[in-house]
């Protein structure tokens, strides 16, 4: 029993070290994500110096104009074309997280880093390659959307707001939840459109209030124990 007192301590102490080194991470992460807010609102009146703040326009590519018409439904070739896109983005997006040594890597590293560590693996440069999709997704749906709303400032921020409801809904730590979360969103919203349309951007919160009621979780969220 003395001789395991001293190797229980030192188990003991790792463990508690540990905790703090998580917890400090996580302190480390919220600070950064509220000191980027009040940068991001003040990088956006200097894109509006540079650039000007009236919407830039983008013409649709001539081969991708026109309809399809498919029975008694019609369809824009260019939005069929962004489906397609965003259908790919996210399946190659699921391969390369769960079918390839960089996604076990990043899926690990977000559920236990410390134990990541300990592996001699260093998330750096994994994280750095994680930041660099982000940036070239958020890089194509600009482009994409482009000739829709055109170019200005704020299309950003307005696609910000629906694409918080999304997460919310479809639940943190869930990929597909995400997915079909759009998807609910994206239907809801045109339906509420042709039937209803002042309500159509309240829509969105409507129902993200419901799902929040029901499962506070969202709908594919991991469980939260001292909320449910």
């Amino acid at each position: 029993m003395i001789v395991l007192v001293p190797k229980i301590s030192r188990i003991d102490t790792e463990i508690q070290l540990a905790r703090f080194l998580s917890a400090w991470r996580a302190l480390a992460l919220v600070t950064i994500l509220v000191a980027l807010v009040p940068l991001e609102l003040a990088a956006a009146p200097l894109v509006r110096i540079v650039f000007g703040a009236a919407p830039i326009p983008f013409s649709i590519p001539s081969a991708l104009r026109g309809q399809i018409f498919v029975g008694d439904f019609i369809y824009s070739k260019y939005r069929l074309l962004m489906l397609l896109l965003a259908a790919a983005a996210v399946t190659g997006l699921w391969f390369l997280l769960q079918r390839t040594p960089f996604g076990r890597v990043v899926r690990a590293g977000v559920q236990n880093p410390d134990m990541v560590a300990a592996l001699g693996i260093s998330l750096t440069p994994y994280m750095s390659g994680v930041v660099a999709i982000s940036v070239a997704l958020a890089a194509l749906a600009g482009v994409l959307l482009a000739p829709i709303t055109g170019v200005h400032p704020a299309m950003g921020s307005e696609i910000l707001t629906a694409a918080f409801v999304v997460v919310v809904i479809g639940g943190l730590g869930s990929f597909w939840g995400v997915v079909y979360a759009a998807l609910i969103v994206g239907v809801v919203r045109g339906l509420t459109v042709y039937f209803f349309p002042p309500a159509a951007e309240a829509s969105m919160y409507l129902l993200m209030l419901v799902v929040l009621l029901v499962r506070p979780r969202g709908l594919f969220g991991e469980r939260i124990e001292r909320f449910e």
